[in-house]
């Protein structure tokens, strides 16, 4: 078993976390989350040989998908995966949100369809898709449990959670993301959130007050 590097970029003004996938001694990677003002990440990528062979988003808001075009300009085609119920989301500023924001974002749509329990494989690693909707209705997380690593979007944040007052929020889908699909793995998975510093679900548990005191 590899243990798959997870190289963090944060992007834009909204301080979005965007990563870069690899395998020890492989220059194939993936990049989930490319968010606004991407060109750091794409010179880290150009300065280390990188190979990218598929972005994967974890949610379709703004400031996760906005680069999208970007790299595929400077990097060339490659597959893009979403949620199926995100799908139709990229293009739309309306179902992204962005039009809201005063900032419309269309960018070119996932050519691939994600579903819960699916399974993803990055030069033999493989990782699972579990949906975690109630941010947005087609939220995933990206779980290695070879490793106990995890990328898991704007659900669960060190010492917080993703917000649920937007128009395609489901408070009660995201209590059940958050309480029961999140909380119902390990202690020791470290966990790379869309939003500030990684974390793990054990330290969560413990310490994150939406976690110990509900909401």
């Amino acid at each position: 078993m590899a243990t798959p590097d997870i190289k963090t970029f944060v992007l834009g003004d909204y301080q979005t976390n965007c990563f870069v996938v690899t395998n020890p001694g492989s220059s194939k990677g993936w990049i989930v989350d490319c968010g606004f003002e991407p060109d750091p990440m794409l010179d880290w990528i150009d300065g280390h040989g990188i190979e990218p062979t598929a972005m994967l988003l974890t949610h379709t808001h703004p400031d996760h998908i906005a680069g999208v075009d970007r790299v595929l300009g400077r990097l060339g085609a490659m597959p893009i995966y979403v949620h199926e119920a995100e799908m139709g989301f990229c293009s739309d500023p309306i179902l992204n949100l962005s039009a809201a924001m005063g900032m419309p974002v269309s960018v070119t749509e996932p050519d691939r369809i994600l579903h819960d329990g699916d399974t993803l494989e990055l030069g033999g690693e493989t990782w699972r898709v579990v949906h975690a909707p109630g941010h947005s209705p087609g939220g995933v997380l990206y779980i290695h449990d070879a490793s106990n690593q995890a990328i898991v979007g704007d659900t669960l944040f060190a010492g917080s959670i993703g917000r649920i007052d937007f128009p395609t929020s489901d408070p009660e889908a995201f209590r059940h993301s958050i309480l029961k699909v999140m909380m119902d793995l390990p202690d020791d998975l470290a966990i790379h959130p869309g939003h500030g510093p990684a974390s793990s679900i054990g330290r969560e548990r413990a310490t994150n007050p939406f976690v110990v005191h509900g909401f």
